[in-house]
């Protein structure tokens, strides 16, 4: 059977500015596209680098979207971030002003803890096992 991989992810902004800043600062992606549309409108893509499978589409919101802002999953965790050094990741997060709601708990699939990003959108951060 064909294969279908996930290759990008609509990410809703208040801003471009603000979200490129805050994936650059706060988990240390990188801008692998800025492309101006016109009409304000631009096509922002992010990801950990150009390599990754999966890249985030940086979308900002207009009219009625943005009482959505925050809320990609309803407020439970809509992402997870992996990482081969939870605790240097993490001491990374907070020193760039990552807010974690909990301390790190051992699970059966990895060491795990949950953030938000500058919207509000709760995200796990794991080292799996």
């Amino acid at each position: 059977m064909a294969r279908a991989d996930l290759a990008r992810v609509a990410f809703l902004a208040r801003d471009y500015d603000e979200a490129i800043a805050w994936f650059r600062d706060a988990l240390g992606w990188q801008l692998l596209e800025d492309t101006d549309q016109g009409g304000g409108k631009r096509w922002v893509r992010m990801a950990p680098d150009a390599a990754s499978p999966t890249q985030f589409l940086i979308a900002r919101a207009e009219g009625d979207q943005t009482a959505h802002v925050g809320q990609h999953a309803g407020g439970r965790v809509g992402y997870f971030l992996h990482t081969d050094d939870f605790a240097a990741t993490a001491a990374r997060m907070a020193a760039a002003g990552v807010i974690f709601e909990e301390a790190p708990r051992s699970e059966p699939y990895g060491t795990v803890a949950v953030f938000r990003d500058l919207y509000g959108n709760r995200w796990d951060l794991i080292e799996p096992r």
